[in-house]
């Protein structure tokens, strides 16, 4: 069951657009916010059809890495370039690197981080060879630390994104994505520090290795021990998206219903925030095929109960012109509404995809149609 979303509870800009250019992947790097000062990652390419993929980038050109700051929740941005002073801060992880500036040699991080500074931005990414790393910044994305080695925790390699939750000023979880025991892509697993980052342990897998693939979690704290996870899942032609539950701070997990039974042609990775109100929000892309006739789309889902039953999906926008879109990552303004970063393509703006935002009005608690 879908709710299409009034027209006066949303708006969407374009955080970055611009012709011939290829943009996409907020997921892969984080977003931060500040009061209404918001950050977000994303990568920017050049554009090129193919019909050997998706994804209509050339891969033959640099892919950039940046970040857009929104001063206002999310209704206007700039684009910065963290390489502007000779320093490279992401690595693609497609491997093709910027041709640019050189990558910094990973190092072991010698002094501890402070995860409760108040303009922390905590990243962590990996490379074409499966190793990953992390960077950090402590004055709001302005400038950046690293990079820094992560363990492999005992996998096969490891294929890191940024979600991440601050438990203190020297205890963080990760949330990341393993390649399985086959080499392949991918299981989750949760990993901690408890020094500041000097230092990372494996705390567990999430849920079973499976099949196929579960990738790209996102995870938020509940109680001083309780933690829900989403993961992006595909087994055979079926993508959704799957909860677990942990009430010993992940050193076990319990599986729910699937939060989501359809993600489309593809699948989407979930974005994840415990909203002020306690309920939980969900923001993922359908990624049609367009074979059904059906546009992609940009949808939402609301749980109060802690992820075991989630609500109708709410239409955020259903304009889409082709599969390649999503990779959302999402944010809570001070006045409790939800900005939403994704990549879109349009058949008014063209074939180029680019970075959008929608700022949604959540729905204040009502008696809602569950779907288990």
């Amino acid at each position: 069951m879908q709710a299409q979303v009034r027209t006066e509870e949303l708006k969407h800009y374009k955080v970055y657009y611009e012709p011939g250019r290829y943009a996409g992947w907020p997921a892969n790097t984080g977003i931060w916010s500040w009061g209404n000062e918001i950050l977000a990652g994303f990568s920017i390419g050049y554009h090129r059809e193919s019909e050997k993929s998706i994804h209509f980038i050339d891969r033959e050109k640099t892919e950039i890495h940046v970040l857009a700051r929104s001063l206002d929740g999310g209704e206007t941005w700039t684009i910065e370039d963290p390489a502007k002073d000779g320093k490279l801060v992401f690595e693609s992880e497609f491997g093709t690197q910027r041709t640019d500036v050189a990558l910094p040699k990973p190092q072991k991080l010698s002094r501890p981080i402070n995860f409760e500074n108040p303009n922390l931005a905590f990243v962590t990414r990996f490379t074409k060879n499966k190793k990953s790393n992390f960077w950090f910044s402590t004055n709001k994305g302005k400038g950046w630390s690293g990079p820094y080695t992560l363990p492999d925790f005992g996998m096969t390699g490891l294929e890191a994104r940024t979600e991440y939750i601050v438990d203190s000023e020297k205890e963080c979880l990760l949330f990341l994505t393993a390649t399985k025991s086959n080499g392949k892509e991918g299981r989750v697993i949760c990993a901690k520090t408890e020094d500041g980052g000097l230092t990372w342990s494996m705390v567990s897998p999430i849920g079973p290795e499976p099949e196929g693939f579960a990738i790209m979690p996102a995870a938020v704290r509940l109680s001083r021990r309780e933690l829900l996870v989403t993961i992006r899942n595909r087994e055979g032609d079926r993508n959704f998206i799957s909860t677990y539950y942990s009430r010993n701070n992940g050193k076990s997990w319990r599986a729910f219903d699937d939060a989501v039974e359809n993600t489309g042609a593809g699948g989407s990775p979930p974005a994840m925030i415990r909203l002020k109100d306690g309920r939980i929000c969900l923001v993922y892309a359908y990624r049609s095929d367009p074979s059904t006739g059906k546009n992609a789309a940009i949808l939402a889902k609301l749980s109060s109960d802690n992820g075991k039953t989630w609500s109708k999906e709410y239409v955020l926008r259903s304009d889409g012109s082709a599969r390649d879109v999503g990779y959302p990552k999402i944010v809570q303004r001070p006045d409790g509404q939800v900005v939403a970063i994704y990549y879109f393509t349009d058949v008014i703006t063209g074939p180029e995809r680019y970075i959008g935002a929608t700022v949604w009005n959540v729905p204040g608690r009502e008696p809602e149609t569950v779907v288990r």
